[in-house]
């Protein structure tokens, strides 16, 4: 049985945002083709933050926008220059960190047609809350 974030009233303390098949394209790689010309990725994200009782009664401003989140994720991408899948997946999922109540994150970014016989290629990196601490080293090396 799925363990669920609830108060002993039954209101739910969490949501989970899934942002799927987001497709994008940016330079990634590090072969002289790869540097000049833009490739195809597709951005997997998925959001677990806090929410409380103004969320479920409407409140715009307490939620998380997903909308911004989207166009800065968008905006970082689209207009950057990365070597390595890894340096990528890593500055969008600290886009993603960055609310307040954001508990965890997992951001998984495909690029096809990386390999020859293979549909894509892709690489997951995950963030959570408690090990903030970790987070904070993983960026500091990208």
């Amino acid at each position: 049985m799925r363990k669920t974030n609830k108060p002993a009233d039954g209101r739910p303390t969490s949501a989970t945002i899934r942002i799927r098949n987001l497709r994008l394209r940016t330079l990634i790689g590090f072969n002289p083709e790869e540097r000049v010309k833009k490739q195809d990725v597709v951005l997997n994200i998925e959001i677990n933050y806090s929410i409380n009782n103004a969320v479920l009664q409407d409140n715009v401003e307490q939620a998380l926008n997903y909308k911004v989140i989207t166009k800065k994720v968008i905006e970082h991408v689209e207009s950057g220059k990365f070597l390595l899948l890894e340096k990528l997946v890593s500055e969008v999922l600290a886009i993603c960190s960055e609310h307040l109540g954001v508990r965890s994150v997992s951001v998984t970014i495909d690029k096809p047609h990386a390999l020859r016989f293979a549909d894509s290629v892709s690489l997951t990196l995950e963030y959570q809350a408690s090990r903030a601490d970790i987070h904070s080293i993983l960026e500091k090396a990208s």
